[in-house]
């Protein structure tokens, strides 16, 4: 991302100062020397509206940004097929209004990362990169998450487990966002009907996306999510937040299914737990 050296410092430091004295009298200086500062570093206009639906991006080659509207629903399977032990008790969450990325994230995205880290870069599988699903453990897509913060000096985050399947839904209760049945080339995965079914992944973006406006929630790439392994949902937070405390930290939830996955693992309620493996993500963003 963009900003760097001494204006990068400054800018972390701005927005240290408001969030500590957001009512200080230095409010108006610092606000307007904090939107020079992104301007000249080709970032967003902090101070736009975050209105449901809106697409933005905080830096050029950032993950292009969804504004998730806030809401209540009900969480797991909502469906009554194929339910799992694990997607159940079905129970209500409220969340506020955050943003998603639009997009898993990329082997173009997050090799910059890793290059402004020294990291090894993913393997692509000879597949090729750019516009593909990356795929990594969830250590390395907590620390891109740390990096793109750092970086924009706003507040980004693997999403929860809740902002997750509340997206994938986008305001459905049936089996897929589009329907109960998958239907064919409206996702990749193991008799999607698609070019790329149980062979490879998908560039993103290749399916249309959800009525939010989010690409690939079913298929193409598992994805990680914040919150540690829990065996079902019983004493879930209904908040929305990432429910790290009581379960199996050393494994993660995983969503969404893949290429590979047969059609059930697609389900907007379908949800594992995994400990050590490659996997893709996207990525939240807190909205002020």
């Amino acid at each position: 991302p963009a900003a760097s050296g001494k204006n990068s410092a400054e800018h972390a430091f701005r927005k240290r100062l408001l969030g500590q004295f957001p009512d200080g009298v230095y409010r108006t200086l610092a606000t307007n020397r904090l939107a020079e500062l992104r301007a000249a570093a080709g970032y967003a206009d902090p101070r736009r509206p975050a209105e449901p639906g809106a697409v933005f991006r905080d830096c050029p080659g950032c993950p292009e940004m969804v504004v998730v509207p806030p809401g209540r629903f009900r969480m797991g399977c909502v469906s009554g097929r194929n339910c799992d032990e694990r997607e159940l008790p079905v129970h209500d969450v409220s969340l506020a209004s955050y943003a998603l990325s639009a997009y898993e994230v990329t082997f173009e995205e997050y090799d910059r990362f890793a290059r402004d880290t020294g990291r090894r870069r993913p393997d692509d599988r000879g597949w090729g990169r750019d516009r593909r699903p990356v795929s990594v453990p969830w250590a390395d897509a907590a620390a891109y998450v740390t990096w793109l913060s750092e970086a924009t000096g706003e507040r980004y985050r693997l999403p929860s487990e809740a902002e997750w399947e509340y997206a994938a839904r986008a305001g459905t209760t049936t089996t897929y966002s589009w329907g109960h049945d998958i239907g064919r080339n409206r996702a990749n995965c193991r008799g999607c009907g698609s070019r790329w079914d149980a062979d490879r992944t998908a560039p993103v973006g290749s399916f249309a996306a959800n009525d939010w406006g989010l690409h690939d929630m079913a298929g193409n790439r598992h994805e990680w999510v914040q919150d540690c392994w829990h065996p079902n949902y019983a004493g879930a937070p209904p908040d929305g937040s990432a429910w790290t405390t009581g379960g199996d930290c050393l494994r993660r939830v995983v969503r969404g299914g893949s290429w590979l996955s047969g059609i059930e693992y697609l389900r907007s309620a379908w949800r594992s737990g995994i400990s050590d493996s490659t996997y893709g993500f996207r990525v939240a963003r807190t909205l002020d």
